[in-house]
């Protein structure tokens, strides 16, 4: 799994029982998600189709540094399936998994369009030496 974003739990991320609002979580995943889809099928066009079940595991509080990690589980012709993992930087505890997520590529109609793209490509290897 590999871990790229952190945020920092504040305030106005409070739920009524002062934890980590489970809404406001879910944004910051499905931001980051979109965000990995983005760069990796080379299109600002992607949407989400399908989240498995969420499975919240504990909470973090105010103060708390959380990190979302995201990786592969395969390609689809215009999709890219995910799986993530929240964890809770101070306690090491997983916070919420996601089995799998998917992305979905679009064209300028709003339509699935194909990708062409079958395994990750890191950002050094498109640039080349």
């Amino acid at each position: 799994m590999r871990f790229h974003t952190r945020k920092w739990v504040k305030p106005e991320d409070l739920n009524p029982n002062h934890t980590l609002f489970g809404g406001r979580l879910l944004a910051w995943i499905d931001e980051e998600l979109a965000l990995y889809s983005i760069i990796q099928l080379e299109n600002p066009k992607i949407v989400t189709k399908h989240m498995s079940e969420i499975n919240f595991k504990s909470s973090a509080r105010q103060g708390d540094i959380v990190e979302i990690g995201i990786d592969v589980v395969r390609f689809g012709k215009t999709s890219i399936t995910l799986t993530c993992e929240v964890r809770n930087m101070m306690t090491r505890d997983t916070i919420i998994s996601i089995d799998t997520i998917t992305m979905v590529s679009l064209g300028e109609d709003g339509k699935p369009k194909p990708h062409g793209k079958t395994q990750i490509e890191y950002i050094k290897d498109r640039l080349g030496d």
